[in-house]
């Protein structure tokens, strides 16, 4: 993959790259997988615990772990 930028991205990265020790290409995957991960959809389940989690509501309610596994079909 090739990427073009401008001068005015291309040196501050390379200059936050020197000061961090990190070489730019990492910089850029790290970025492509943040942008990947904020992009995804969830499944209807996780998306509901989530929702519920927000608003302090209860997800699971279990008396041991193997109980929370049985309810999770684990």
């Amino acid at each position: 993959m090739s990427i073009k930028t401008g001068q005015e991205l291309r040196h501050p990265l390379m200059a936050v790259a020197a000061c961090h020790h990190y070489p730019p290409a990492q910089i850029i995957r790290d970025l492509m997988r943040l942008h990947k991960a904020s992009n995804e959809t969830p499944n209807v389940l996780t998306a509901e615990t989530i929702r519920k989690g927000r608003h302090d509501e209860d997800v699971f309610q279990a008396s041991s772990a193997s109980d929370l596994f049985k309810q999770l079909d684990i």
